[in-house]
């Protein structure tokens, strides 16, 4: 009687191990493979923003990541990470968008970075050089975090 058991218990098993390896190949083929989180991405206000992420963003449509606080769109042409360390007091680039305090980064390879300022958790976002106009996108994404409150300005 217990050979009926061993291989049900057999099935069960290998189509947890497919199932499973089915999640790790959805993740490796992500555009985001290799974006680490912010330490803050699981603040509720990180939650809340992650829920109106919008589907497109500068005609880009949003692609599937699976983790806390990221958001992609056209396969990795825009990048936002909710859940960063605010800046502090600095003196690079500010602009503000709409309300939203951006500071500029070192720019990495081929993408600009910004970090919201005044902001807490903190939004960083990336943009690669593929997008034409960052002024297409920059309106929508500072619409996008200004629920989560200013505490001070840059610009």
């Amino acid at each position: 009687m217990t050979r009926p058991r061993t291989r049900w218990g057999w099935a069960v098993g290998v189509a947890g191990l497919l199932a499973g390896a089915g999640l790790v190949a959805g993740e490796l083929d992500s555009p985001v493979f290799g974006l680490a989180q912010g330490p803050l991405a699981s603040d509720p206000a990180c939650t809340r923003l992650a829920a109106r992420y919008p589907d497109r963003l500068g005609g880009a449509t949003r692609d599937r990541v699976t983790f806390a606080g990221l958001a992609v769109w056209g396969r990795g042409a825009v990048e936002l990470r909710c859940g960063v360390h605010p800046p502090g007091p600095t003196t690079d680039a500010c602009v503000r968008v709409d309300g939203v305090d951006w500071v500029w980064r070192e720019r990495a390879g081929d993408r600009e970075y910004l970090v919201t300022f005044g902001r807490s958790p903190a939004v960083e976002i990336s943009v690669a050089d593929s997008v034409p106009h960052l002024d297409a996108v920059l309106p929508d994404l500072s619409r996008l975090v200004s629920p989560i409150g200013p505490a001070g300005s840059c610009a």
